[in-house]
Parts: C-alpha cells; sequence; structure tokens
C-alpha cells in the first residue's frame, strides 16, 4: 500500500519537475504551440523568467544581452495579452501578470545606469499598453457607453 502511494505521488509530481527543469528556449517553443488559453500563463512564465534574467545580467554588467532579455520580456508580455484578448480568457490573471512584470522593470530601471534607463522606460510603456488593452477588454469598455 505505500508503496503504491509512493508511486503515484512520485508519478504526479514529475510534470511538475519537468516543468521547472524546462529551459526559457523550451518554453518558448512551447508558447507558440500551445492554444490560447495555455498560452497566456506560459507566454508571462517566460516573460517573467526573461525580466529575471535580465536583472541578473544588469547586475553582472551585461547590458547587451540585459536589452535582449528586456525585448523578450515585452515580445512574450504581448503574446500573452494577445491570447487573453483573443480568447477572452484568463483576462484578470494576465492584467495581473503583466502589472507584476511591469513593476519588476521598474525596479530594475531604478537600479541601473541611466544609459540603460530608457529601453526599460519604453518597455515598461508598452506593457502599460498591453494592460490597458485587457482592462478594456474586461471591462468591455467603449461598447455599452451611452
Amino acid at each position: 500500500m505505500w508503496l503504491l502511494a509512493l508511486i503515484l505521488l512520485v508519478a504526479g509530481s514529475s510534470p511538475a519537475l519537468a516543468r521547472e527543469s524546462e529551459t526559457i528556449d523550451q518554453l518558448k517553443a512551447r508558447v507558440e504551440r500551445a492554444a490560447p488559453k495555455e498560452r497566456v500563463s506560459l507566454a508571462l512564465h517566460v516573460a517573467e523568467l526573461e525580466a529575471g534574467a535580465a536583472d541578473k545580467l544588469y547586475a553582472d554588467g551585461k547590458s547587451d544581452e540585459a536589452r535582449a532579455a528586456i525585448q523578450d520580456v515585452v515580445t512574450y508580455t504581448e503574446k500573452a495579452g494577445d491570447a487573453a484578448t483573443q480568447s477572452g480568457k484568463k483576462l484578470k490573471d494576465a492584467e495581473i501578470g503583466v502589472r507584476k512584470i511591469a513593476h519588476k522593470l521598474a525596479d530594475i530601471k531604478r537600479s541601473v545606469n541611466f544609459e540603460d534607463q530608457a529601453p526599460l522606460a519604453e518597455a515598461i510603456d508598452r506593457l502599460e499598453r498591453v494592460r490597458t488593452q485587457l482592462l478594456a477588454k474586461m471591462f468591455d469598455l467603449g461598447k455599452g457607453a451611452p
């Protein structure tokens, strides 16, 4: 009986462990193949990982690589926003995720050199546009207004 319980526990946790050990490139490939509903959470996860990588790259003095990571943050956040808007599902989750990532980028912006702040400011602006689109879709702004 204990052996069966142990086998079920290990089998049930294997997909979760596999997801945690996936590389960013593997996750990016999964985003492209995923259904729109799943694409939202996968793309946001990629964006979060890239934001963390960008923070570390800026701290290590690798500004060019960090800028590429920031571009990926924007790209995958926009993909998540588009998927949520098109499917009409996970709008709230997408908005919350985009807001958290934008706050993370604002924190990074405060800690980098002045020369590195402009790309971060532009990325934050683009994320705010995604949030605005998500909020408009969530509250159906513009359709039923008198």
